[in-house]
């Protein structure tokens, strides 16, 4: 039987992981800071990542075949606010799960999540062999990360996937991200029956959005392909315009919307073009996309109304 345990599970990305490992056989067992009793998983524990006790007792207690660590600190801009937070949580907290499997001497499957940010600036799609440079310290922890993945990896003979996803998004992502706070402030504008006033971010970049449900089986494959050694980016390799997502957002409301740029929302260093190339990924897994990014952000603001209309 394959067990997967799925360390952040009360994260954005938990549910649809755990949804699509169930969808494809296998028992899945949550890990959050807080245990949650009503859950429909095989089992869900209690643990925090910067316990190194917690993690190798749960990990001995489960026995999985598979683990996913999909806790972490993952806001850029917050990044800037707690970059030793970040380190902290992105870092030491995986190297945690890392130490865990190597002391219990299991047989596991790791699956560690990296990011799009870990690349340097370029005016071209981003390929596996692209440049490493982070900007900032999001994606510093990510380097990082990756960095002792090979380490162990290359040491120990450890099974340690590892990926770099580019943006996602989807139902239930903390609207301290770019796509849901557009979608909650104009879902409200069009409640309130009246012309409002949304606030943004830099609208000059251009960035690769994917559905977190095409994120989560790409993960899968990933996980259950043979060769942990490749690296691999995810994402759809269909770049957008934010002015063009944010036109498409303000579309679904009646209402007029004036547009205010707010200084706090501008990132000290930002990266005016992440854009996917994820031919690796098709070629050698099979992969492809198959949710359209402005159906999901039409989901989204949709969970948004029917939210602001229960008040």
């Amino acid at each position: 039987m394959k067990k997967a345990l799925i360390f952040g599970m009360d994260g954005f990305v938990g549910k649809y992981m755990a949804e699509e490992l169930i969808q494809n056989g296998y028992e899945v067992y949550a890990c959050s800071r807080f245990g949650n009793h009503d859950h429909p998983y095989d089992g869900w524990y209690s643990c925090d990542l910067n316990s190194t006790d917690q993690v190798k007792n749960v990990i001995a207690e489960v026995g999985p075949t598979h683990v996913i660590n999909l806790a972490g600190q993952s806001n850029v801009g917050i990044s800037w606010r707690i970059p030793k937070l970040t380190i902290e949580t992105n870092v030491c907290g995986a190297i945690n799960i890392i130490e865990a499997v190597h002391e219990c001497d299991l047989n596991i499957s790791i699956l560690m999540i990296g990011s799009s940010e870990e690349y340097g600036v370029s005016d071209t799609d981003l390929s596996e062999d692209s440049l490493l440079n982070a900007s900032n310290p999001y994606g510093i922890s990510k380097m990082m990360l990756e960095r002792f993945c090979e380490i162990y990896r290359k040491r120990y003979g450890m099974k340690l996937h590892y990926v770099r996803p580019f943006n996602h998004t989807g139902v239930g992502q903390n609207d301290n991200f770019v796509i849901p706070s557009w979608c909650k402030q104009v879902a409200a504008i069009s409640k309130s029956g009246k012309p409002g006033c949304m606030f943004v971010g830099n609208l000059d970049i251009v960035r690769d959005f994917s559905n977190v449900k095409d994120i989560v089986r790409a993960y899968r494959l990933i996980i259950e392909s043979d060769d942990s050694e490749i690296v691999y980016n995810v994402g759809s390799g269909n770049c957008i315009p934010l002015k063009e997502i944010l036109n498409h957002v303000i579309s679904l409301c009646d209402q007029e919307i004036t547009v205010q740029v707010d200084p706090k929302l501008l990132r000290p260093i930002e990266n005016p073009y992440i854009c996917c190339n994820a031919s690796l990924l098709r070629k050698r897994l099979g992969w492809e996309p198959q949710y359209d990014i402005r159906r999901t952000v039409e989901e989204i603001y949709g969970y948004f109304i029917e939210k602001t209309s229960k008040g």
